[in-house]
């Protein structure tokens, strides 16, 4: 039997097709690696892609009237890749950077144990002056090119504690964020260290292509693989520049600090601490430099006292006790009480004036008496079982008003300062003890530590009658976002608004008294309810303070003055804390004179 024959003469045809196409394909892909395909002509030519981060505009920071507080300058960073770094003439490298064969050698160490293929900053911060005497010649050092970026201005030499300062990121920043890469600044301190994630903005790429003399010849496929950076958002903080510059000015030459806020929403107006220092001082290359000079300055210029430093608060904590004793229902504020001047016991009082006292002389003649027999009073009172219950009422209210914790909102280097609790006194007395044990908290010694924000906030929630909202720094953001609801969160106090009115009256006058320890700082025309206070210094002279508000009835600025060794809060504090007021409430001073001393 014959089996048929299989015709295989078809398949000869489909396996020159086969062929054909790909031969076709070969061709084509040399066409376009040939005419089209710029990458390959790229690598044909020795030439290399050159992946350059576009650095977008950090957001601007404005005071509360629009001023511009921070703004970006243009500088640059020369990179490095280190593999590409043939046949340098290094002396003529070094003397147009004007820099030393050991500089060199060790910023190349650097490049080349970060990543010899990835660029690195091998000198930050350029200016463009230094950059106009270089980049005609950088052609002749292959692997090095510049990049652009920014750094911080500012217009005003002002409030450098709170808007803060940027730096270049460090090995925690690099872990923390994969944003960041090695040479990259972020916000070190201040505003701009809270808000970095609003203000840097996002990063956006651009591609170059490269030839083999370091030169940027054109972007790669006509920019197509390109990103573009988003600029970062602009903030409006609550900060008067002016007043914060006329703060600044009163506290040239004298240790301390200035807080003034606005009532009804809790913006910080103004943050002044003295010594301090221009914040154009921590920019560009020189920042490392200055800055260690301003660590080991004696005066401690880098220490923000206005949020850090802690002091008893003196005769300005009597209102508090004074409330929480009305509150209790211990007195009221009819109630007197004695006072037999220095011959006062247990503790006597610093002031001439009658011998029976109620609420609102006692806070206009700032009597110590009186407030120890009110504080006294409600320890003593059949509300509470024992002196530990009516501590524990006391405490509570004492800490309603944001004393001895941190407000957690967008304020630098906050301290809590010290409210003690009765397990501190019962380790410290072996839990045996009084309201005469502790009496030294009824006129604001012993244990009770605050710092001028808290004062000026404790003077903000006493305007509002029994209420105030945390201290900040942020009014709002350009894109409109919403703020931090910690920020816009009323907190309120548990004590009848009636009580702060009598409290108010005798703050009035503490101004308008014959007798009123701040009579003399009295501003024409606007009525300011405040009290003055003299903090003991057990390291030397006598600290002098003030808190108040004004207008009186409806306040508009909230302010706390600490003024360091200066003595009675008459002499220094109230003056200051007066011409803040009339500033930026009336925009000028009537009494020059009076301006003048305190300023010179």
């Amino acid at each position: 039997m014959i089996k048929n024959r299989v015709n295989h003469s078809s398949r000869k045809y489909v396996i020159i097709a086969i062929f054909f196409v790909v031969i076709m394909i070969l061709l084509i892909k040399l066409f376009l690696i040939q005419l089209v395909d710029q990458s390959y002509k790229t690598s044909s030519d020795n030439n290399t892609l050159r992946y350059i981060t576009q650095y977008p505009a950090r957001g601007k920071i404005f005071d509360r009237n629009g001023k511009l507080l921070v703004y970006n300058e243009a500088i640059y960073d020369l990179m490095v890749i280190p593999k590409q770094v043939k046949n340098l003439d290094t002396i003529a490298f070094c003397s147009s950077l004007d820099i030393s064969r050991d500089f060199f050698n060790e910023k190349m160490k650097k490049a080349r144990r970060y990543s010899p293929f990835s660029p690195s900053v091998f000198m930050s911060q350029i200016t463009k002056e230094e950059y106009g005497k270089v980049a005609e010649s950088l052609h002749q050092f292959p692997g090095f090119y510049f990049q652009t970026r920014s750094v911080r201005n500012y217009p005003y030499p002002i409030a450098a504690h709170a808007l803060g300062n940027i730096g270049e990121v460090d090995k925690k920043d690099l872990e923390k964020d994969s944003y960041y890469k090695v040479g990259d600044y972020i916000g070190k301190s201040g505003i701009e260290n809270f808000y970095e994630n609003e203000l840097r903005g996002e990063k956006g790429m651009k591609i170059i292509v490269v030839d083999v003399h370091n030169r940027e010849k054109e972007s790669f496929m006509e920019g197509q693989f390109d990103t573009l950076p988003v600029a970062g958002k602009d903030i409006y903080l609550g900060l008067d520049a002016e007043l914060q510059l006329y703060g600044e000015a009163l506290m040239k030459d004298k240790t301390g600090s200035i807080v003034a806020i606005e009532p009804s929403t809790g913006q910080i107006l103004a943050m002044v601490t003295s010594p301090a220092y221009d914040p154009n001082e921590l920019v560009g290359r020189v920042r490392g430099e200055n800055y260690h000079r301003l660590l080991n300055d004696t005066l401690k210029p880098l220490f923000n006292r206005a949020t850090s430093g802690i002091y008893p608060p003196g005769s300005t904590f009597k209102m508090v006790n004074g409330l929480i004793a009305l509150q209790s229902g211990a007195i009221n504020s009819n109630t007197k009480f004695p006072c037999s001047g220095k011959e006062s016991q247990p503790i006597r009082c610093t002031h001439f004036h009658s011998n029976q006292v109620a609420l609102t002389e006692a806070i206009e003649n700032s009597c110590n008496p009186y407030f120890w027999e009110a504080f006294r009073e409600m320890f003593a009172s059949s509300r509470f079982a024992s002196s530990k219950e009516a501590y524990s009422f006391w405490y509570d209210l004492v800490v309603s008003f944001g004393l001895g914790n941190t407000y957690k909102t967008d304020i630098p280097s906050e301290v809590s300062g010290n409210i003690p609790n009765s397990s501190f006194y019962d380790k410290m007395y072996r839990g045996v003890w009084n309201s005469l044990t502790i009496r030294s908290l009824s006129i604001g010694q012993g244990e009770i530590l605050v710092t001028p924000l808290q004062l000026a906030n404790m003077a903000a929630a006493i305007g509002n009658e029994g209420f105030y909202y945390p201290p900040h720094f942020i009014k709002s953001f350009s894109d409109d976002s919403p703020l931090d609801s910690v920020m816009t969160t009323k907190m309120t106090i548990d004590i009848k608004p009636k009580y702060f009115k009598d409290v108010k009256i005798g703050m009035c006058r503490v101004f308008e008294g014959e007798s009123g320890t701040a009579r003399f700082s009295k501003i024409d025309s606007i009525q300011v309810a405040g009290k003055t206070g003299t903090a003991e210094n057990p390291h030397g002279d006598d600290h002098s303070l003030f808190m108040g508000f004004a207008p009186a009835d409806n306040p508009q600025i909230a302010i706390a003055v600490v003024v360091e060794n200066a003595g009675f809060g008459s002499q220094w504090a109230a003056p200051i804390a007066s011409l803040m007021i009339e500033r930026y409430l009336r925009g000028y001073i009537k009494d020059t004179k009076k301006e003048k001393r305190f300023i010179e």
